[in-house]
């Protein structure tokens, strides 16, 4: 038993009125394999559950009666004054500790003689768990920041009572941060501590944090350089407010009005002019409005940040061109919507706010009106509007209804309609599988429709003076009632309800009927079954089938297999080597595998998709497998397959067996790459220093080596010499689709991958294609071109200045359009030189890139061009890019012969020749 000079871990619990709360929290400390642990629980009166708690365990379990009912720091303080253990904690009601937290904490106290200890809760932001991510000592605040601008300590951290003195008189600033400015020695353990926590509720707990952010303030008032007091204020507006703001979208107008009224007050002097303006605008704008008392305002801004991009105000342009929230806030810089680049597109590509004002039932129909926002007036000289309120069914059918809306005309910098729905006599669904239907506005600008959802509040769709008969096919025994709702989403829709007594007898009916013995005996059987179809289709025996059966089949005279990255795109070498097949006329049957989608790939082409039934019987059976990356690592080449394999660049970056992270795998992992090259016949080559890095890297030997160039490049080689020829315009036909005028330079931006392998990841470029498009808009196009394996995100930005040419699948037409490439290590470098045209390496973060991955060579060194790490230099090289490019044509000439020697511009011809001798 333990004696009051033994305990290592007091937990404070200031009681409140959930007994069950209470309950777990206090069995939580009662449960640690710690033994010495006691509980303080301090209650303001006769707390019977409290008592009966502690009467339960008297030894470690303490009552302490504040008497009348004071403020919750108050309480806690009187805890912490009671509490006998080494170290203290506070805890709130409900909150649980995982079992080993205390002796976690109590031994990382002990080991680094710490004031404070601190580890992770659950449900904890991305910030809070890199805080956490590694065991380690603090003893300056400033080099953990978070633990005093934001809330990392507001539970699973214990305080040394020893230190507890030092604690006093700080007011409403919470405890934690309270004792991380006091404690001499802080210690952070990755360990899960606390669990349970309350789930937040941003709009009732704004005045208590706001509270908290007045006495934390205060106390960092003495900060020296004031960086700890501005990463508070940052932090409260985007941990806090923001949260609070994206709360109000599902408020009623009660509601949202009530909670606008008193969270105005709890913000004032809150919302710093530096944090605010760091804001991304429309946060910004919603904080703005919720410290104003905005309450529509700011469930508008809630929608806009619900929803990215929708335009959710009158939009007004300044006399200097900016663009402001609204004309009310014309004059205000903190409502300046500029950067979001609405002045550069058409009413027709906006998404706009459609906001439901009236819907009841009239009569034998459903009356809806709404208001439309219109930014900028763009309607304003538009004579006449017409609109129609279509009605779907959920899940992608076409439309059903579509009702013409009557009434539609401009007020006010928006679009005010009316529109009546005959649900009961114009509407037949079946009954079964149709049950909910969304109804949208159409308004048709110039001929081009312009589609918008509803957002509704539920004031505005009142349950019970809004439901119309209905009359399904299927008889009215299926359903018999239409009854609009407002969706989880906020948007208005109508869905199909039973509520007379015989269609509830008859879906009680249908219900047994679907849930009797037999029937819960049959849907085991069908699951089953269904996955058994899913296992035969599973890779696991797709592999096995063709193993055993499909590689042993003969070989189809003939037959070539291409595959470019993977499936992902119809380009590169292999397309290259396929058009020059079909130039020729070869008797070859090409066939060519897509991962996701086909488009892109030309017409006629024959198409398997990756990992398909037809994909493995195109490749058990192929006389060729032609590819730039590798064909599944798992699929053995049958022996009567030859396998070219033209890569897909030279080496900057290690590779294969020299890069550091496989060296590091297992042998298992390494064999099975050995096994994948071993399956290559032929590896084409474009310089010697292919053959010293990826070919000796991957452990090609020298007889499998083809030097010849790759043969996407014979592009680029021809293109150079009719440069030389005839000059550089007129420009490729690829200049004309994407809308290219002759009189603007080209300058294509392709940043290679950095991370691990996630197909489609959104990335955002280093860079700021926004400033770029403000300096060089009038005489630039950048074409931004994102690897393969990310998708660039992109800001909005004038017509004509920057174009996303991510998509496009051949990235040889690109090069050959590009005036200049900007890039930063990527193998793209090492052949846009055989163009001879202006090369910049935009590289951040070099050092940082060749110090993990590890590298053949200094870029620095041997670049064909300026290498640049921060923005400001590279767009001051742009603008004297033609004046300096002559001091670096020697070196870009030197480069690609160094590392394209074998580019002639008979690759494709090469691999073509290969392909027809072997087969003849």
């Amino acid at each position: 038993m333990s004696t009051p000079e033994t305990y290592d871990i007091s937990c404070v619990v200031v009681c409140g009125t959930d007994a069950a709360a209470l309950r777990a929290t206090v069995r939580s400390v009662l449960d640690q394999t710690l033994a010495a642990t006691e509980a303080v629980l301090v209650t303001t009166g006769a707390d019977t559950e409290a008592a009966s708690l502690a009467a339960g365990d008297p030894h470690r379990i303490r009552l302490v009666h504040a008497g009348a009912e004071r403020p919750a720091c108050v309480l806690r303080d009187l805890g912490l004054a009671a509490a006998r253990g080494r170290y203290v904690m506070v805890a709130a009601p409900g909150e649980r500790f995982e079992r080993h937290a205390c002796r976690n904490l109590f031994e990382a106290g002990r080991r680094t003689d710490a004031d404070l200890v601190a580890g992770r809760r659950d449900k904890a932001p991305a910030w809070h768990k890199e805080l956490h991510a590694r065991s380690r000592v603090v003893e300056d605040v400033a080099h953990a920041p978070e633990l005093v601008t934001r809330d990392s300590l507001s539970a699973g951290f214990c305080v040394r009572r020893g230190a507890l003195g030092e604690l006093s008189g700080a007011g409403q600033a919470p405890f934690g941060v309270r004792a991380a400015l006091a404690a001499r020695r802080i210690a952070l353990v990755p360990n899960l501590i606390t669990t349970g926590c309350a789930p937040a509720d941003p709009v009732r707990d704004l005045p208590r944090a706001a509270d908290a952010q007045r006495g934390t303030l205060r106390l960092l008032h003495a900060d020296a350089d004031g960086a700890l007091r501005a990463a508070r204020e940052s932090a409260f507006l985007t941990d806090h407010v923001v949260p609070c703001v994206r709360a109000f979208l599902p408020l009623g107008p009660d509601e949202r009005r009530a909670a606008a009224d008193a969270l105005a007050g709890s913000l004032d002097g809150l919302v710093a002019p530096d944090a605010l303006r760091a804001l991304p605008p429309v946060e910004r704008i919603g904080v703005r409005l919720l410290a104003d008392g905005d309450a529509d305002g700011v469930q508008a801004a809630a929608y806009a940040l619900d929803r990215p991009g929708t335009v959710v105000s009158p939009l007004v342009r300044t006399g200097n061109g900016r663009i402001r929230w609204s004309a009310e806030h014309a004059d205000d810089d903190t409502f300046d919507l500029t950067e979001l680049g609405y002045q550069y597109r058409q009413f027709t590509d906006l998404s706009l706010l459609n906001r439901v004002t009236h819907c009841l039932r009239q009569g034998a129909v459903l009356a809806v009106e709404g208001r439309l926002v219109v930014p900028l007036g763009l309607l304003d000289h538009w004579p006449a509007l017409a609109a129609r309120l279509d009605l779907s069914v959920r899940g992608g059918r076409a439309h059903t209804l579509s009702v013409p809306v009557t009434d539609v005309r401009q007020v006010d910098g928006g679009v005010v309609w009316r529109a009546e729905l005959p649900l009961t006599g114009a509407l037949r669904p079946r009954g079964i599988g149709d049950r909910v239907w969304d109804p949208r506005l159409v308004l048709t600008v110039d001929g081009v429709p312009v589609t918008t959802g509803l957002l509704a509040d539920k004031a505005a769709v009142p349950t019970r003076a809004t439901a119309l008969p209905a009359r399904p096919l299927l008889t009215r025994l299926t359903a018999d009632t239409w009854q609009p709702y407002v969706t989880a989403g906020h948007h208005l829709a109508i869905c199909l309800l039973p509520r007379r007594r015989a269609a509830r007898t008859a879906q009680a009916a249908l219900h047994y009927v679907t849930h009797f013995r037999p029937a819960r005996k049959l849907k085991p059987v069908l699951r089953a079954l269904s996955r058994k179809r899913e296992a035969l289709h599973s890779q696991r025996v797709k592999l096995r089938v063709y193993r055993r059966v499909l590689s042993r089949l003969p070989v189809s005279k003939g037959l070539v297999v291409f595959e470019s990255h993977m499936g992902r795109c119809y380009g590169d070498s292999p397309r290259a080597v396929h058009e020059e097949l079909l130039a020729r006329r070869a008797r070859v049957r090409c066939v060519w595998s897509y991962a996701t989608s086909s488009a892109g790939f030309p017409d006629g082409a024959r198409l398997v998709r990756r990992w398909s039934w037809r994909y493995l019987w195109a490749l058990a059976r192929a006389e060729w497998w032609v590819d730039n990356q590798g064909f599944p690592h798992a699929l053995d080449k049958p022996r009567h397959t030859t396998y070219l394999q033209t890569w897909h660049g030279s080496a900057y970056k290690r590779m294969g067996f020299d890069e550091a992270r496989l060296r590091t795998r297992n042998a298992p992992e390494r064999e099975k790459l050995r096994r994948a090259v071993g399956r290559f016949d032929h590896f084409m080559v474009r310089s010697e220093h292919d053959v010293r890095t990826l070919a000796r890297a991957y452990g090609v030997p020298e007889e499998r080596l083809l030097r010849a160039g790759y043969p996407r490049n014979d592009r680029l080689v021809e293109a150079r010499a009719r440069d030389e020829r005839e000059g550089r315009f007129p420009r490729p036909a690829l200049a004309t689709e994407l809308g290219i005028p002759d009189h603007r330079t080209v300058v294509l931006y392709a940043p290679t991958f950095r991370g691990v392998p996630k197909g489609g990841r959104s990335v955002q470029l280093p860079l700021d294609v926004r400033e770029f498009a403000r300096r060089f808009g009038d005489t630039h196009v950048l074409l931004v071109r994102a690897h393969y394996m990310e998708a660039a995100s992109l800001p909005v930005t004038p017509p004509g200045t920057v174009v996303d040419v991510s998509g496009h699948h051949d990235v040889s037409e690109l090069l050959v359009l590009a005036d200049v490439l900007i890039t930063d290590y990527s193998s793209i470098m090492f052949d846009y030189a055989l163009l001879d045209r202006p090369l910049v390496h935009f590289a951040p973060d070099l050092d940082a890139y060749a110090a993990d991955r590890g590298t053949y060579f200094d870029l620095r060194t041997r670049a064909a061009g300026p290498v640049v790490e921060t923005q400001e230099e590279l767009l001051r090289t742009l603008d004297g890019l033609k004046e300096a490019d002559g001091d670096w044509q020697a070196a870009r000439r030197a480069f690609a012969a160094d590392f394209g020697a074998y580019d002639g511009g008979g690759a494709a011809r090469a691999a073509a020749d290969l392909i027809q001798w072997t087969k003849g």
